[in-house]
């Protein structure tokens, strides 16, 4: 057992929370980041016992082209104003992790600052994938493998020797100044699996349980975590299921997300999130807006660790826009949020799903049961030597009268009061659009408190009104993308060699071997048009 095995994560932004500009002039620092102490409070105050925060360290734009890893980016403050930041976390029994950027650099990085000035004669030609017969779209008189088609996201040469020993230096540098508990690696899903191994290699080296966990999108996770190389990666595949659940109200699909990652790390605990710095908010997906109530409850008690995005207890809304991220990293003053604590409900209710979730053991190592799946209710335990927390969720308009193998008696932990099973069986009623989470009334739990608060969102919450007239569909489990796999003509040639189109083509074919592909499983194939990406996650079946 390790502290990351029971953490409960909040995720920051630092340089949209904190309102910094959005193009860095490298001029005086200016310590922003001391706005953070009020979140941090807030943290406490919630119950979140972890930090994943960044990026952080020197940059040109957004944070991701980082020109220096040693220094905290000018817009931010200095590195003495971020050491204090992690000790206030620490001494508030907040562990910390940063965005760890390795995959590529800014343009303005010392050694791709060198080759552009030596071209053929700079010692870090080989740091990078370099071609001086091409020429780029900054007209470089070179070209050189980027991440995502920007060429402003200078992909490193993970394979050179150089690279993996300064990379790995950064991540002793950043433990020996500023002490952090672990990193999360920035697009794992491309970064080089021998990289990544030297990584893992280090971070056992640097501290006891340092926790690595990577951006991965798609694919078998088990390729990104296990014993050699990562320990966790983010789990987008319950993201997307949790919106998407709801929005059809159609339970099958979360339960079936769940068993699909059974089989892929069945040992694993992954990073779980409703929505994050990439992604629409959560509170803007969602159809209808009550259904933030059974989201947030899966999020907590679902296998995995769970993490909050800044602001999102709150119910902000942030929708991506046309080539722009910034609706989704927003500067937000707490000293005006602070009062809607003990108004908002769903900012009360993270707040009691947090305690929860560090209250129960089985909610963090609890071996997962189904106990009741249809399209609108969904019931499960979490099992920990006997010991049982039982959740049931209700995306219905009405509520639910659910009944569940179940035996002894529990504490109704969001409501309040006992329940009782009778002849092996609990008959629970689910309030409409929210859920419940039943907890063992002896043993470890004898002492607990239920929160009763009440978890309904008010009428006066803004709900998108229905446009259509007829009732909603029903969506079977059997309903899937018509494909025939072997109808698909795969190229005889590696998948490096393959295009977008030939990937994306694999890719069907092979979900449609292992089970139904939805419409939305096909659109997140073809919305992907990134090579190195397809090309990762095709080799990621098994």
């Amino acid at each position: 057992m390790a502290w990351y095995d029971e953490a409960v994560f909040y995720h920051i932004y630092p340089l949209g929370l904190t309102g910094a500009p959005s193009e860095n002039e490298y001029s005086a620092p200016v310590s922003r980041i001391n706005i953070l102490y009020d979140w941090i409070n807030h943290m406490k105050e919630t119950g979140f016992n972890a930090l994943y925060i960044g990026p952080l360290f020197e940059s040109v734009g957004h944070g991701y082209e980082t020109t220096d890893y040693k220094k905290l980016d000018s817009r931010l403050g200095t590195n003495d104003d971020l050491k204090k930041l992690i000790t206030y976390c620490h001494e508030n029994g907040i562990r910390v992790i940063f965005d760890g950027v390795f995959n590529h650099t800014g343009r303005d990085f010392f050694a791709f600052k060198d080759i552009k000035e030596k071209r053929e004669g700079s010692p870090y030609k080989n740091w990078y994938n370099v071609n001086f017969g091409g020429n780029n779209s900054y007209n470089d008189g070179f070209s050189y493998e980027n991440w995502g088609g920007y060429d402003l996201l200078v992909k490193l040469n993970q394979k050179n020797p150089e690279v993996i020993s300064y990379i790995c230096d950064v991540i002793r540098f950043w433990v020996k100044e500023f002490d952090i508990d672990g990193i999360r690696l920035d697009a794992a899903d491309v970064l080089d699996f021998d990289f990544m191994k030297a990584l893992r290699r280090t971070a056992n080296e640097v501290k006891p349980d340092f926790w690595l966990m990577g951006e991965v999108i798609h694919g078998d996770y088990s390729r990104w975590a296990n014993a050699d190389t990562l320990h966790s990666v983010t789990n987008y595949t319950l993201h997307k299921a949790l919106f998407s659940g709801h929005n059809d109200r159609n339970y099958f699909e979360i339960a079936h997300t769940i068993k699909r990652n059974f089989e892929m790390c069945k040992n694993l605990q992954l990073y779980n999130f409703s929505d994050n710095h990439d992604v629409e908010r959560i509170y803007t997906k969602l159809t209808d807006k009550r259904h933030i109530v059974p989201v947030n409850i899966l999020l907590f008690t679902l296998p995995g660790i769970p993490s909050v995005y800044y602001g999102s207890e709150f119910c902000t809304e942030g929708k991506k826009e046309r080539h722009s991220d910034a609706s989704l990293r927003p500067y937000l003053d707490y000293g005006k949020l602070k009062d809607k604590i003990k108004e908002n409900p769903v900012t009360r209710l993270t707040s009691a799903l947090v305690k929860i979730k560090k209250e129960f053991k089985e909610l963090s190592y609890g071996e997962y049961k189904e106990l009741l799946l249809t399209n609108r209710q969904f019931a499960f335990a979490r099992i920990l030597g006997g010991s049982k927390v039982i959740v049931a969720v209700n995306n219905d308009d009405k509520d639910a009268s659910v009944s569940f193998p179940a035996d002894g008696t529990y504490k109704k932990a969001l409501s309040g009061g006992n329940i009782k099973a009778e002849n092996g069986r609990i008959t629970l009623t689910v309030s409409s659009n929210s859920g419940e989470i039943l907890v063992p009334e002896n043993g470890t739990a004898k002492d607990f408190t239920p929160v009763e608060i009440e978890i309904k969102i008010p009428e006066k919450t803004e709900i998108k009104p229905e446009t259509k007239t007829e009732p909603r569909k029903e969506i079977k489990t059997e309903e899937r993308f018509d494909i025939a796999p072997e109808a698909v003509k795969i190229p005889d040639k590696p998948y490096e060699e393959m295009t977008v189109e030939e990937l994306q083509a694999v890719i069907l074919a092979k979900m449609a071997k292992n089970g139904p592909v939805t419409e939305q499983m096909k659109k997140d194939v073809t919305d992907n048009i990134w090579h190195n990406s397809l090309v990762n996650w095709a080799k990621s079946f098994r």
